[in-house]
């Protein structure tokens, strides 16, 4: 079959070793045995095909490191490697000559290492995927130079329409699966689960078209960038298990496509921001693991938060004293009270005494200031977590 122009076995219990000889098909465009038990190392001669744009290997036992032909394949939009035994560390050439490149998926494989920084002359690509290895250093820099990233929406989608190619991306917690159709939408960069170390660099907030960014499972250090709210199309963001620490920046109540956020297990302090999707977001697990963190949805209370927010009664006279004023407090009360069971007691009894008493003028006032404002945040509470159901 030397015009084979589509290779597609996935999704079977195929095994052995993968077939050596691919000189043959010049025309080969699609690769394609994710999910069988097929072993061995890629195929050296795999490099000449030339044609090839969809390279799925995922989910298998293949092993080795990634051959140096597959350079050759300049037409690559789509690599697939994941869940496999590949060992080394990622070849610098995928960013030098694969320029097409809108999917690097190698995700739960041996690979180790620096992330090389040619990986940023990749212009079209949107799913890098390197969770689960063992790379280590720091976070590049350069991932603001990912073009795709930055601007939202990205018309230039590389992905041919001639096969449906699946990819999944571990968002919200889980691991999804998307077909061709939608993957155009899905703009995620994964480090998970590495020996990453360092700071979250201030450059990945002007990733504006992000939409997963999951750093979780390393060791990074540092504050949590304060730019984190200008990444406007965020909808799932892991920053769990790592040693991050100083406050969540304000800039978080920004973030108005967050549905999925985990904070967990770093050493993060101080009160946790209100506002917008935040409050929708009420499972205290997702903060859990930093015991310096206060604030709902917590049961931790930030300082302060037992005071009464009211200003201090003053005092009408020289001659009023601390028992005066605490026997007065009552008959403020008693007062109110009395003015809703008869109207005319009620009008001499409450107003009458405001007009006379200036403290209790003071309390009367804060007072229902005070229940307007628990009455104002719990309609607000309300009507937000009816917006994120619809």
């Amino acid at each position: 079959m030397q015009n084979l122009s589509m290779l597609s076995l996935r999704r079977n219990q195929l095994s052995g070793d993968f077939p050596q000889a691919w000189s043959l098909w010049h025309n080969i465009r699609v690769v394609d045995v994710a999910d069988n038990n097929l072993s061995g190392n890629i195929p050296s001669s795999m490099g000449v095909l030339s044609s090839l744009i969809i390279l799925k290997m995922n989910n298998n036992n293949f092993g080795g490191k990634i051959p140096s032909g597959l350079k050759n394949s300049t037409s690559l939009c789509s690599i697939d490697l994941g869940g496999n035994k590949f060992t080394g560390s990622v070849p610098w050439w995928i960013g030098s000559n694969l320029s097409m490149l809108s999917t690097l998926r190698l995700r739960s494989n041996l690979l180790s290492g620096h992330i090389p920084h040619q990986l940023c002359y990749l212009p079209y690509l949107h799913i890098l995927d390197l969770g689960d290895n063992n790379f280590s250093g720091t976070i590049p820099k350069w991932l603001k130079n990912l073009t795709a990233l930055t601007v939202f929406p990205y018309n230039n989608y590389t992905m041919p329409t001639y096969y449906d190619v699946q990819t999944s991306v571990v968002s919200k917690g889980s691991e999804l699966i998307y077909y061709r159709t939608a993957l155009e939408w899905v703009y995620s960069i994964d480090l998970s689960s590495n020996n990453l170390e360092g700071e979250i660099p201030e450059e990945i907030t002007s990733l504006m078209s992000l939409g997963t960014l999951n750093l979780s499972r390393n060791q990074l250090r540092g504050r949590i960038p304060q730019k984190i709210g200008n990444l406007r199309w965020l909808e799932t963001l892991d920053l769990s298990h790592n040693h991050l620490c100083g406050q969540i920046p304000q800039s978080f109540s920004s973030l108005t496509f967050l549905s999925y956020v985990n904070l967990s297990y770093n050493n993060l302090t101080g009160r946790i921001p209100l506002g917008n999707q935040l409050q929708t977001l009420d499972d205290s697990s997702i903060y859990g693991g930093n015991p310096s963190l206060c604030g709902l949805p917590l049961l931790t209370k930030c300082l302060g938060d037992d005071t009464p927010n009211r200003l201090p009664f003053p005092s009408s006279g020289a001659g009023e004293n601390k028992d005066e004023g605490d026997e007065g407090m009552l008959w403020f009360y008693v007062s109110i009270v009395l003015g809703f069971i008869a109207p005319t007691v009620g009008f001499w009894g409450v107003c009458g005494t405001l007009l006379i008493k200036k403290s209790w003028r003071y309390a009367y006032f804060r007072f229902f200031d005070n229940i307007k404002d628990k009455v104002a945040l719990a309609i607000a509470w309300k009507v937000s977590r009816l917006q994120n159901k619809f």
